[in-house]
């Protein structure tokens, strides 16, 4: 029956349902805000080559105060964020998506990792410099940053 991948298929429209709620015009509800990680070798990832050649493996990206067009889909999100001051579009499969985390409410959802699109390969979870705040948005700034501090040791 495969239950297992049921509920992980389940679980994934929790992450469909929340940014379709973000995606709405008013935005996320008061202090919510979201650190999605997801493996960028995954089938159907893209984004800039240079972007997603920083990260080989896994990514994690930040949905709180500059992310613009965010399009939450079927099968997949799009969102534009920025990235050493420029503005750089991804769109992500939720099944490359590998954890979900609302920070405002300790929410969690952790998944199983997706197979590596062919050509991909695997290597550790690459920590990420801050990129820098975009002028013309709203308040914060865009962040990758590494999931290490929450994961269990």
């Amino acid at each position: 029956m495969h239950y297992e991948a049921m509920a992980q298929d389940a679980l994934r429209g929790v992450v469909k349902a929340a940014l379709k709620r973000a995606a709405a015009p008013e935005g996320l509800p008061g202090a919510h805000h979201f650190y999605i990680t997801f493996k960028t070798d995954a089938a159907g990832v893209s984004g800039p080559v240079d972007l997603l050649g920083k990260y080989p493996d896994e990514m994690t990206i930040v949905l709180q105060h500059q992310y613009w067009d965010l399009a939450p889909g079927e099968t997949f999100f799009s969102v534009t964020l920025q990235f050493g001051g420029q503005p750089k579009r991804l769109s992500i499969p939720y099944a490359a998506v590998t954890r979900f985390y609302d920070p405002s409410v300790q929410f969690l959802l952790q998944f199983e990792a997706p197979a590596a699109a062919a050509g991909g390969d695997s290597k550790a979870l690459a920590a990420a410099p801050e990129p820098e705040a975009a002028p013309a948005g709203p308040e914060g700034a865009a962040k990758i940053v590494s999931l290490d501090q929450f994961r269990k040791k």
